[in-house]
């Protein structure tokens, strides 16, 4: 039987970094400019890669690919390995943002995209022209299963829910948002909501589970604490989608008055108090324990946290 050691002493690391970008672009040209290597020789990777696994791994589909299921399967798990070797190979090394290539990975919701994205690009850009980010843009089977997200990535934005409540898990408060009502210009509402015309109107909710009320998605909570069970109208898994559908269809909605207000003029909303106070939206940065004293990561909090300033 082959032992892991002399298994690990015939791989070729590089594989590990192109199968990464296959994976991640699902197309060979993409992947050979993002590790810097040839076409031909991305495609080279790839045919050895598809021998080691005995699987397609990138399955042909009209004009493009689609992984394979064990594709599916590598993807989170090839991440998690590039990121360990990465830690190992620069532990103890000096972070110099102005000549790094690092790539830091963070997960975060459209809306945090939304209030701070600009500056965060533009903070990482101006301190450190050669580091990359890679934005995840949040997915609910990512939220489910923060205890292996965390492991995968530098850092995740996002409001605290009971899943984060894990001894790894550090955090570090961002910003304080304000829950408001918004409707339409041409709605049927007052200046002011009530509560039993919110109980009768149509809502437009993110991330909603009918199956699971109160859930631990933020606008459920904050609708559950003014005793109102929606009846959703518009379901959808975004929250920068939110006032474009409530905007010219008599629905209502629920949602961080920062974002609300981005949208207000060019939509023609009204944004409303809700009927009751509720408390404040709270966005944190989570990141796992062993990175608390990395330089990079130590570097790349301060400029999370430089970019939600302002808000």
């Amino acid at each position: 039987m082959t032992s892991s050691s002399a298994r690990l002493a015939r791989l070729d690391l590089n594989l590990l970094v192109v199968l990464r970008e296959l994976l991640r672009e699902r197309n060979v040209t993409r992947a050979a400019a993002r590790v810097g290597v040839s076409q031909p020789a991305a495609s080279a990777a790839l045919a050895r890669l598809r021998r080691h696994f005995d699987d397609e791994l990138l399955v042909r589909k009209g004009a493009g690919y689609e992984l394979s299921a064990l594709a599916h399967q590598l993807a989170d798990q090839v991440e998690t390995v590039c990121d360990g070797i990465d830690r190992l190979l620069t532990t103890g090394a000096d972070f110099d943002p102005a000549t790094s290539h690092h790539e830091f990975t963070i997960v975060m919701s459209d809306y945090a995209i939304a209030v701070m994205g600009e500056r965060l690009a533009a903070e990482t850009r101006r301190r450190a022209p050669h580091v990359r980010l890679n934005i995840v843009l949040v997915r609910e089977a990512l939220a489910a299963g923060i205890d292996r997200t965390i492991r995968a990535v530098d850092a995740v934005v996002s409001s605290a829910t009971a899943r984060f409540r894990l001894p790894e898990i550090r955090s570090t408060l961002l910003f304080r948002d304000r829950w408001v009502c918004v409707v339409g210009r041409d709605a049927p509402y007052g200046d002011t909501l009530t509560l039993d015309e919110l109980r009768g109107a149509g809502w437009v909710v993110p991330y909603h589970r009918d199956s699971e009320f109160p859930s631990v998605v933020p606008v459920s909570e904050q609708l559950a604490a003014l005793g109102i069970r929606p009846s959703v109208a518009v379901r959808v898994d975004s929250y920068v989608a939110v006032p474009f559908l409530v905007a010219s269809s008599g629905h209502v909605a629920l949602m961080q008055e920062t974002l609300a207000r981005t949208m207000e003029t060019r939509l023609g909303l009204r944004v409303l108090d809700p009927p009751a106070p509720l408390e404040p939206f709270v966005e944190r940065v989570w990141w796992h324990e062993r990175l608390t004293s990395d330089p990079a990561h130590r570097w790349f909090r301060r400029i999370v946290e430089r970019a939600a300033r302002p808000l």
